[in-house]
Formats: structure tokens, C-alpha cells, sequence
């Protein structure tokens, strides 16, 4: 059949769009992401056939017209397509039916299969496809064809079919080459000579070289260089770098871009993934950059490195219509993972069960973290598919912590007390508090504050955005190792992994011993400081409801109560090395001493889900990637201070003529008074709280309530002050 009469669209012809599928697949070929031959091979007939369905008359009299798609005398075009796949082509019956799923189903606008099986849309296709010499599809070809749905091989074929073809439809480069990574690290190195000549890289970053073509689980200490490792490790290969929260993501994108890449063609080498990244390009963009062009190729993952939130990458788990474009994106790339033990059970196991189809489908694993459990390495290494590891554990003799253990809750007096004791020496008095609520952060903090105290801060993640924003940067400044100073900062967890910090004195609560060692490294990070009297306090008690029962709790209570046990069996007192740390949570974290605990029943609840579901069960608008759900909601005194500007932006932004870029701005500045919230602090006794909502696009709204806001951050009313309605007393937001 002659393509090149039909259009594919107004401008091009179905055999110039075919092309251009084309010489895309040569691009991922070429670059070696293709590995098996027959599967090169079937992927050049499915671009070929995939769009052949568009030379039936009615597509083309619209696409002349620019009419709408009208079903009564039109059939999607996928669908037809499937008809003129020649199985002689083909050197088996598997190998037409992974094909022809790919073809079919390369777009969803309608129940494909049930296009083609339902009697009364039978002489419609017949007359759409009256003038070409076509192949009948009968109900044992499309039930063969659908049996292909989880195959491997089909899902390579079509993740690469919809790359090919977003990349020729968009007029995009399919992938960037990464020539520049093994150079640039080299050129950082030399950078650091030139204040000493004897550097080099350390054991830690050559194990990651030496075993780059292997998965690699690597327990490394605070400040070994794990950034590097990891980069390292991807060389100059594609890769995504993956860390639980954008604040971290944020500081090693700017680390690579600023050292590493010396800012130069950032565009085509480095990009951003999560919520925010727009609008982080266009604060943070060189020259003329073309943001949009950027953003588009990040989302579009043609940009050989990028550091991406868990969410950005493995929401593929819920087999959404079109996930196979990501899955077969990953099946090339090496993924590292930083800080495995951040996640919680229902993150952990989609992260784990992308982990295994990813390795299986030919991708390359690294896992870098400061501390690991035993029970996660069992997880990634039994089940269906099963990883193998190259594994090293790297730590050094400084020594950092010195430690006193409180049985008892948290107090501000025992802290004050310290304080005061480090002033009349006249030492550097730097003094991190880490609670495990938000709740418990505020009531510290008021505490402290009443004490007379005048330079204490606090942090967590109840702030309106451009707050938090601001103690972060001053939580940073203050937390330099070389910065000698005085004051507190009372926080929650978004310390524990996200912040480069280093306090000289640690007050902190236990959650967990996992937990607990990362907290440790927010403290004399460098081991520069001295350790001759403890400089961290862990007080053992916390408040009971804050553990898991039933439905309740969100600290799960056996790993508490193991750590607990671990801490006090093990009179974790005075210096804790680093071999200390490991060693406990080694003995301590396993999958034996966990059984039966609720994390690791939640994430079997969350696995077999998750391998359960089905292709196109889940459609992506429903998915729901974290387990709490949060709302961004305007405190009812901030829209009193700044609701008249909040009010015209709302209105710009719904205007039509404003460019995206323009609406990027005006959406940023309304969501910088923004604070997240659960639902029991938006609705009290099945009562809202939202005094108005302000629209910020067509369907979406960010809801103003009545709360309690000042220096302690978001606060929900209580029942005295929302009219005797009592509140929900188990909810509180741990971060």
C-alpha cells in the first residue's frame, strides 16, 4: 500500500510519519538500548503497521475538514490498523499477536478489544476497510492477542512503539547520548586537586566503577561520597538518580549542574523529575533555555541523566494504559536508589516490585544508603524475581556520637538545661531537636520559647511553602559544619535524610533505629567536633498513641519496640561507632524479629495488590501513589493578609491568552501560601472548615480554611473553637 497518498496529519503523510518512527528506533539502536535483534525487528513492523488504520476515508475527509470524531461512521484508527498486519511477516503466531497488541493498543480512546468482538461495529470496520486488502481478525486471534498483555517482549514493543511515536509526533530527539558523565566527574576530581594533590577517588567510588555493569547494594556512612558513587556507577550511560524528597533532589541537581556539567547544554544532559520541576526550571534556567522544550524532553525521558522523586518513575507498578513506555524506558537505563529506608511499607513495595521488573526486563539496579535492614535485602532478593547484588559495606574509624539515653518522653527542661550549661562555656552551641509529630515539634518549641529562650526556630512540614522554604535555606546556613554558633532548631523528619546539616548537639526522640542513625548523622556530620561528653540525647518514651493499632498509629509499634529493646539490651551508651550502628541494626531488623510486625504486613497487603492487578484495571488519573493523602489548603489568615493578590492571580490565570509560562508564575505564587493538610484538618466531625475555595484552572481549586496559624505552623481548631465541634483526635501529620 502506497502511505505516502494517505495523511497521517495536515502537514504529513502516514509514510513521512512512519519514517520518522523510523529513524527514531535507529536512534535507540544505534545508542545500544536495543539488545535482542528480534525484538528490533518486531519493532520495526509495529511502527510500520501503526498507524496504517488512518488511510481509511473517514480520517481522512476529518483530517482535511478538521472535523471531530464522530463514532457513528468512524472507528478508531489503532483499531483498523491491527487489520492490514500481515502474519506471513511473522516467524511465529507469538510474534504477530505481541505486534498486533502493541498496534491496537497504542492508543486507548475506546475498548479496543471490544471494538473488534461487539457484532454491531462488524460492518462499520467492513466498510471503513472496503478498498484494502485486508486480514479478518476472528475472536481466537484477539483472545491470542490479549493473552500478550503481560509478556515481556510485548511490553519492550510497546513501551517502545509509544516512544518512537511521541518522539516523531512532537518533533522530539528520541534520546540524548550521555558522552559527557565519565568526564565530568573526572574534571571535578581535578577541580579538588588543585587543594590536594593526593586525593582521589576513595574505595567506596572505585567498588562503584569497578561493578558498574552489575546490581550493586552499597551501605556506605554519612559523607563517604555516595553522590558520587552513584554517578560513578551510571557512567556514561542512561541513568535516573532517586531520593525521597525534592529538597535533596533539588541540591544534587544543582551539585551536577554547577560541578559536575559547569552548567553547560544542563537542557540536553540533566533533568528534573517531580511535582515541582517547571517551575524550578524556570527560577533556575541558563540564558535562553527554552523551558519548555526542556520540561517537555524531561517528562518525555529522552534526557540521558535525571533525579527524580519514586512517584515520577514507579507509578509503571499500576499498569495504567501507555505504562509500558516507562517500563521499557527503565528496561535500558540504571536506576539508583538513595536512601532505601525512608520509604514506608506501601512505597516500599511498589519501589521494590518496579525494582525486580526492571532488573528483569534488563535494567541495572544500585542501592546506596546509609543504613540498610536485613528484612529489605531478603525482600529484594526472594519473590518471583529474584535480584542479584554486588554488595560492600564501607565505614571508617571517626568517631561522631557520644550518647545519652533518656527514659523518658522528650523535654524542653533537660534541653534548656544543656543549652545554658554549653553558653557558660562558651562553646559552639548549635542544638538540632528532631520529634516525631509536628504536634509534639509545636509543643517543644512553645515550651522552649517560654523559657526565655530567644533564638529558637522550627521546621517541619506544615508551613505555608515559602515559609518552609525560607527555614530550610536558614536551617542550612546555620547547620554549616565550619559555621560556629548558637540557637536551636526544633524539627520533625524531613531532616532525617533531606538537609545537609551539622548541629553540634542532638535532642531526639525514637522512632525507630533506622530512623534514629540518620537523625545521628545530622550531628557532628565531619566528625570534626569534640566527643568527650555526649552530644546526642535520645529519649526513649513517646506518646502511645502514636503506635500502630489497628487503624490507628503510624509508628509501627514492634520495630519500636525492638529498637527499644535493641538500645537497652545493648546499653547503647557513650561512643557509637559506626560498626556499632550497623551492627545492631543487622542483628536487630530482621525479617525473623519483624514477622507479624504491621510494616511487613501492610507491605505483603501492598505487594499482592500490586502483582495482582491487571493491564488497563487502573486508569492513571486514579492513582494513588502514597498511602496518606495530603490537601494544599491557604490558612484563613494568610488569605487575610494576602488575599487581594491571591484573588488577581486566580483571575489571570484563568485567562486564555496567558502563556503557559506566565501561568507557571501566577499558580507558583498562589501555592507559596499554600500548606499541606490531612483530611481531619479540613473536615472536623464531618463539618468543613473552607471558608472559600480559589480556582486556579478549569477543575482544580485550593480550598481557604479556618485553622490556627502563626509562628508554630498550621494548627487545627479545636472543638472549642470550631463551635464545640470536636476534632479527630488520632490524626496528626508525622512530617
Amino acid at each position: 500500500m502506497d502511505l505516502s497518498i494517505y495523511d497521517a496529519k495536515p502537514d504529513k503523510s502516514i509514510k513521512e510519519h512512519t519514517d520518522e518512527l523510523l529513524q527514531a528506533l535507529n536512534i535507540l539502536g544505534e545508542l545500544g538500548y536495543i539488545k535482542n535483534d528480534r525484538i528490533y525487528k518486531l519493532l520495526m513492523l509495529a511502527c510500520e503497521y501503526h498507524d496504517y488504520g488512518k488511510a481509511n476515508r473517514e480520517f481522512q475527509r476529518r483530517i482535511k475538514t478538521h472535523g471531530k470524531f464522530n463514532e457513528e461512521i468512524e472507528v478508531a484508527h489503532n483499531v483498523l490498523s491491527l487489520y492490514f498486519i500481515d502474519r506471513s511477516k511473522f516467524d511465529s503466531l507469538e510474534d504477530y499477536c505481541k505486534v498486533s497488541f502493541a498496534v491496537l493498543n497504542h492508543h486507548d480512546y475506546c475498548d479496543n478489544i471490544k471494538m473488534i468482538e461487539d457484532i454491531k461495529y462488524k460492518k462499520l470496520i467492513d466498510d471503513l476497510l472496503c478498498d484494502f486488502n485486508v486480514f479478518p481478525i476472528t475472536r481466537r486471534i484477539t483472545k491470542n492477542i490479549w493473552k500478550m498483555a503481560e509478556d515481556n517482549d510485548t511490553i519492550l514493543i510497546k513501551g517502545l512503539l509509544h516512544k518512537c511515536d511521541y518522539s516523531a509526533s512532537g518533533g522530539n530527539v528520541i534520546e540524548y547520548k550521555n558522552n559527557f558523565l565519565d568526564n565530568g566527574l573526572n574534571t571535578l576530581l581535578e577541580k579538588w586537586k588543585k587543594n590536594d594533590q593526593n586525593l582521589n577517588w576513595n574505595e567506596l567510588q572505585n567498588f562503584c566503577r569497578v561493578n558498574t555493569n552489575n546490581n550493586v547494594i552499597v551501605i556506605a556512612q554519612t559523607g563517604m561520597g555516595k553522590t558520587e558513587a552513584g554517578l560513578h556507577w551510571i557512567g556514561n550511560n542512561k541513568g535516573f538518580f532517586i531520593l525521597p524528597l525534592k529538597t535533596a533532589i533539588n541540591a544534587i541537581y544543582s551539585r551536577i549542574k554547577n560541578d559536575i556539567l559547569d552548567c553547560k547544554d544542563i537542557e540536553y544532559r540533566l533533568a528534573l523529575l517531580h511535582s515541582d520541576a517547571l517551575s524550578y526550571y524556570n527560577k533556575d534556567k541558563n540564558g535562553e533555555m527554552d523551558i519548555m522544550d526542556y520540561y517537555k524532553h524531561s517528562k518525555q525521558f529522552s534526557i540521558p541523566l535525571s533525579i527524580s522523586t519514586v512517584d515520577q518513575l514507579f507509578d509503571f507498578v499500576f499498569k495504567y494504559p501507555g505504562y509500558e513506555l516507562k517500563l521499557a524506558t527503565l528496561s535500558y537505563s540504571k536506576i539508583v536508589i538513595d536512601e532505601i529506608q525512608m520509604y514506608g511499607a506501601d512505597l516500599l513495595a511498589f519501589l521494590i516490585c518496579g525494582i525486580k521488573k526492571i532488573n528483569k526486563l534488563g535494567g541495572k539496579i544500585a542501592i546506596l544508603t546509609a543504613t540498610l535492614a536485613p528484612f529489605v535485602k531478603d525482600l529484594l532478593k526472594s519473590g518471583e524475581y529474584p535480584i542479584e547484588f554486588a554488595e560492600a559495606t564501607f565505614v571508617n574509624d571517626i568517631k561522631r556520637h557520644n550518647i545519652k539515653i533518656i527514659e523518658e518522653k522528650i523535654n524542653s527542661n533537660i534541653i534548656y538545661s544543656r543549652f545554658l550549661k554549653n553558653r557558660d562555656r562558651g562553646i559552639s552551641n548549635k542544638v538540632l531537636v528532631v520529634c516525631n509529630t509536628v504536634k509534639k515539634a509545636q509543643q517543644i518549641y512553645g515550651e522552649l520559647l517560654a523559657l526565655d529562650l530567644t533564638n529558637v526556630n522550627i521546621l517541619h512540614s506544615k508551613f505555608i511553602k515559602c515559609e518552609r522554604s525560607k527555614k530550610e535555606r536558614d536551617i542550612i546556613e546555620f547547620g554549616k559544619t565550619e559555621k560556629i554558633g548558637e540557637g536551636i532548631w526544633v524539627t520533625t523528619q524531613i531532616v532525617e535524610a533531606s538537609l545537609n546539616i551539622d548541629f553540634d548537639y542532638l535532642f531526639t526522640e525514637l522512632s525507630d533505629i533506622n530512623g534514629l542513625f540518620q537523625r545521628l548523622g545530622r550531628c557532628n556530620r565531619k566528625g570534626l567536633k569534640n566527643i568527650k561528653e555526649p552530644n546526642c540525647f535520645i529519649f526513649l518514651e513517646i506518646d502511645k498513641n502514636l503506635l500502630t493499632n489497628g487503624n490507628k498509629g503510624f509508628i509501627d509499634k514492634k520495630i519500636y519496640e525492638i529498637s527499644k529493646e535493641a538500645i537497652k539490651d545493648e546499653n547503647v551508651e557513650g561512643i557509637l561507632t559506626e560498626d556499632d550502628k550497623m551492627n545492631l541494626i543487622n542483628k536487630y531488623l530482621t525479617t525473623e524479629k519483624l514477622h507479624g510486625s504491621d510494616y511487613l504486613i501492610k507491605y505483603n497487603e501492598f505487594t499482592k495488590w500490586i502483582e495482582g492487578l491487571y493491564p488497563y484495571q487502573i486508569d492513571k488519573r486514579d492513582i494513588r501513589f502514597r498511602n496518606i493523602i495530603s490537601y494544599d489548603v491557604i490558612p484563613e489568615e494568610i488569605y487575610q493578609k494576602y488575599g487581594e493578590k491571591i484573588d488577581r492571580k486566580s483571575i489571570l490565570l484563568l485567562k486564555t491568552e496567558t502563556n503557559k509560562l506566565k501561568k507557571i508564575k501566577l499558580r507558583e505564587y498562589i501555592r507559596n501560601y499554600t500548606v499541606p493538610v490531612g483530611i481531619y484538618d479540613i473536615i472536623i466531625k464531618r463539618r468543613k472548615v473552607i471558608v472559600k475555595n480559589i480556582q486556579i484552572s478549569k477543575n482544580e481549586f485550593i480550598p481557604v480554611v479556618k485553622c490556627r496559624y502563626d509562628e508554630l505552623g498550621f494548627r487545627r481548631l479545636s472543638s472549642e473553637e470550631l463551635d464545640s465541634i470536636s476534632t479527630e483526635s488520632n490524626y496528626d501529620n508525622f512530617i
